[in-house]
């Protein structure tokens, strides 16, 4: 497929949309993403026979580490941990919480760094060590995809 999510006014191509929804109701398939190398979009049917868009900016490998991070893109440390699955990840417990660390804060081995949810399954991702939170590369609520690096702990 040629097709970009964009239209030639940079307005989201609802046709295109439409497009994926029907190939999703018309096959056995359960996901669709399409990315023009600046947008995403991913088409997926969850339990029932409709489809649910997410429409979102696509992931670059040059992105911007979050606020409070001391490492840049072109630094980001061989030992970052990264993320186990695609999916949304929260940084702290629930919406207005405070958030499981901050750069800086110690952390024990076995402790809960953050949550990503997929599939409506809140997963929590433990420290894989005892250390310094060094930098945080993810924001909340932000998707993320197998691999990305979110956060490294030293």
């Amino acid at each position: 497929m040629t097709k970009t999510p964009l239209n030639k006014a940079n307005v989201l191509d609802k046709a295109l949309v439409k497009d994926l929804a029907d190939l999703l109701n018309e096959t056995s398939l359960t996901e669709i993403e399409l990315s023009d190398g600046t947008f995403k979009i991913r088409v997926a049917r969850h339990g029932g026979t409709s489809a649910h868009m997410v429409y979102a900016p696509a992931a670059v490998e040059s992105s911007v580490p979050a606020a409070g991070s001391s490492a840049s893109p072109s630094t980001l440390p061989q030992d970052a941990m990264k993320s186990p699955m695609v999916g949304n990840v929260y940084l702290s417990p629930r919406p207005g919480a405070e958030t499981f660390v901050k750069v800086g804060d110690t952390v024990e081995k076995g402790q809960t760094l953050l949550i990503i949810e997929a599939m409506k399954v809140m997963n929590p991702i433990p420290s894989p060590v005892r250390g310094v939170v060094k930098a945080i590369f993810v924001q909340d609520s932000q998707p993320v995809e197998y691999n990305e690096p979110l956060i490294h702990v030293a």
